[in-house]
């Protein structure tokens, strides 16, 4: 099964919560962790990451923390991925110019490697404003639903 790994799900939630909220300069990564329930130790280090791949900017001092480097329209979930965990792959044997040992006879790595161009296009299309836009959409069905539907 095909799954993100924490730091890359982390990372995502971070960015996302920025996107969230454009009115401050900064949040620390504490803020941000408090507000998932995630360790702040871990998301700093992933913040870090993210801000030398200049995804983010970091704001030192008092009010300091980060902010998201470019319009979150800009920053797709791919490179937000890309930044924390390296080059994406389904399958090892798409993995650089190494060859397999069963290359000769192998009738799936052109069919894995399709699949992996795929997702990786799927990833690339999605931005973090996606990502925040789609979770406030949804909180505003929801709060314009009644929770209670009675009928007489």
């Amino acid at each position: 099964m095909l799954k993100l790994t924490k730091k890359a799900d982390y990372g995502l939630m971070a960015l996302k919560y920025l996107a969230e909220h454009p009115e401050m300069p900064a949040l620390s990564a504490k803020d941000i962790a408090d507000a998932y329930g995630i360790p702040a130790q871990l998301l700093a280090k992933i913040l870090q990451r993210l801000t030398k791949t200049g995804l983010l900017r970091s704001h030192a001092g008092m009010n300091g923390g980060y902010a998201l480097a470019r319009d979150a329209r800009t920053i797709s979930a791919f490179e937000v991925i890309h930044s924390i965990d390296g080059p994406f792959f389904i399958t090892s044997c798409t993995k650089g110019a190494k060859g397999c040992d069963l290359t000769p006879s192998c009738t799936i790595k052109e069919p894995l490697a399709r699949v992996n161009e795929t997702i990786a296009g799927v990833l690339k299309s999605i931005s973090i404003y996606d990502l925040a836009e789609r979770e406030a959409a949804a909180a505003h069905t929801a709060a314009a639903q009644p929770l209670v539907s009675l009928t007489l």
